[in-house]
């Protein structure tokens, strides 16, 4: 039974549920962007630590000279000289066995490349990038160990609960962070993290809850609003809280003792602060979802009855179906997110970008999706077919937007510019912020519709669960999310740019051709006066 049928309460309306669900899922977000772009200088400064500890030497040799306003040199004038093989020493930590494995990797990946050689101050910078990626990778792994679990839950116990209790991990996560003096402390702080991030599944499942099959689409767009506001917002509000800082050099004095907090403390207790407004705000007004239409025959929209709609089809047609949604969602992240990871990479290597102008590049994207998501994917995604042209549409401009960072090197020549590739950049830019805009929020309307659809009237109390359906569903996709990078850079430092775009193209391209021969759910065989969707 719900809770709000067991207090008496009445329910909310279905639009003040997705009001609420949008504005804590902007914080959330906001504080998962806010540290992306500071993952070099993070790791950076913990090596700035352990190299004035004396912990490891060998690590002035893969940060020093890292950038022009490294806050390293100061460390490194005071240590003897490292080779670029110096053995790591017994009291080596966590943080330089792993950046002497980054290190190795990009050497040996750089062997068989066919890129000129990086000078010692790209190849350091590169390790560092590596490594958050690295970083990232761990984060999406244990999204996709957790959320089929968090949407068990969640149909068992109720959306609120699940959602409150990941909320408690999420506040741990931005504590760790903001007291975290090492790097190992800091890698604890992205496994919690990881491991209790629930917001994103469980707020899709809460719209699915409140939503009809009519108006879910054009409400899940608002996901993606969030998103697209996150990472347009997040990454510039944390490269400017990195430059400030709290108490006389990190150390603040509480009660007449020293506490030493991370290095870049304030966007830390900025992610922290977003964090604990959320889980009050949920908390206070987020209402229980799970059994909001329980005892309900009919749903009222506009003052309007509406019956469910959909084509009679048996549970194992409509499972079918969920799988390959997933299927489609895991490849399309990884190759989609592999090429994402590089872009940068490539920026540098053609035309020697700064973080500045990088950071004009990807904020390009961000507006320009955000635009997209607020106006026509929410006004397109409301029609009956809409999620599904959608996400066609989206896939093949990857695979377009794909093609034209394949031909960009060959354009702008490696080190080079010229008005033709600032065009031809912007112009397969513009096709990314596009894809952002509709691919994923898309497949996620079609796999809760999915859910929704109604079923053969034999099969009436054998529903699909929300919460297990769409947290499988995430999985999936960050599954893709992680390794899709990782086998991008391998193949962008051995064999090209050309090369690894192209393949993401092709790959891109197959997921496109799957996406258009999924086609409509049919009904069951047998079933006569029934419509397609």
């Amino acid at each position: 039974m719900s809770s709000a049928k067991a207090a008496g309460r009445p329910q909310l309306a279905p639009g003040k549920v997705v009001r609420i669900v949008f504005i804590a899922l902007v914080c959330d977000l906001l504080a998962f962007t806010m540290p992306l772009p500071l993952f070099p200088r993070l790791i950076n400064d913990f090596v700035e630590k352990e190299t004035a500890a004396g912990f490891t030497v060998s690590l002035c040799a893969l940060v020093r000279s890292l950038t022009p306003d490294s806050r390293l040199g100061s460390y490194v004038s005071l240590t003897r000289p490292a080779t670029p093989n110096a053995p790591i020493p017994q009291n080596a930590t966590l943080l330089s066995h792993t950046l002497s494995f980054v290190r190795t990797v990009r050497k040996t990946l750089f062997s068989y490349s066919s890129l000129a050689p990086l000078s010692e101050v790209a190849n350091s910078r590169w390790d560092l990038t590596l490594l958050g990626g690295l970083l990232a990778s761990l984060f999406s792994l244990c999204q996709f160990i957790i959320s089929p679990h968090l949407g068990a839950l969640s149909d068992r116990y109720g959306r609120r609960p699940v959602l409150l209790f990941s909320m408690v991990g999420n506040v741990l996560s931005g504590a760790f962070w903001l007291f975290a003096n090492s790097f190992g402390m800091y890698a604890v702080s992205r496994v919690i993290g990881g491991l209790s991030e629930g917001n994103v599944q469980l707020s899709i499942a809460v719209i699915s809850d409140v939503t009809s099959p009519e108006t879910r689409s054009k409400s899940l767009a608002l996901v993606g609003v969030a998103f697209s506001i996150a990472f347009t917002l997040g990454p510039s509000l944390g490269a400017y809280f990195a430059s400030r800082t709290i108490g006389v050099g990190s150390v603040i004095n509480v009660f007449g003792r020293e506490i030493a907090l991370n290095g870049y403390a304030v966007p830390a207790a900025g992610t922290l602060i977003l964090l604990l407004i959320e889980t009050a705000y949920l908390a206070a007004c987020l209402p229980e979802t799970r059994w909001y239409k329980e005892g309900k025959e009919d749903e009222k929209v506009d003052g309007k009855k509406v019956t469910p709609t959909g084509p009679p089809r048996t549970l194992e047609e409509r499972k079918t179906r969920l799988k390959e949604l997933q299927s489609i969602h895991l490849w399309f992240l990884y190759f989609f997110s592999g090429a994402e990871f590089t872009l940068t990479f490539l920026t540098y290597n053609l035309f020697n970008y700064t973080n500045a102008q990088n950071g004009k590049l990807l904020g390009f994207i961000g507006i320009l999706s955000s635009l997209l998501q607020g106006g026509y994917v929410r006004r397109r995604g409301a029609t009956p077919d809409g999620p599904q042209k959608l996400a066609r549409a989206g896939v093949m401009t990857c695979a377009i937007s794909l093609i034209l960072l394949t031909i960009l090197p060959h354009v702008g020549g490696m080190g080079g510019w010229s008005s033709s590739a600032s065009i031809l950049l912007y112009t397969a830019s513009a096709g990314l912020a596009f894809v952002s805009a509709t691919v994923v929020n898309s497949l996620n309307a079609l796999a809760s519709l999915e859910c929704s659809a109604t079923t053969l009237e034999g099969e009436a109390g054998k529903e699909i669960d929300k919460g297990w359906a769409l947290g499988t569903f995430r999985s999936k996709g960050q599954l893709g999310r992680a390794l899709g990078p990782l086998v991008a850079t391998v193949m962008y430092w051995i064999l090209g740019p050309s090369y690894a775009y192209g393949f993401a193209a092709c790959g891109a391209t197959a997921v496109g051709y799957k996406v258009s021969r999924m086609g409509k759910p049919k009904r069951a065989k047998g079933i006569k006066g029934s419509k397609e969707l």
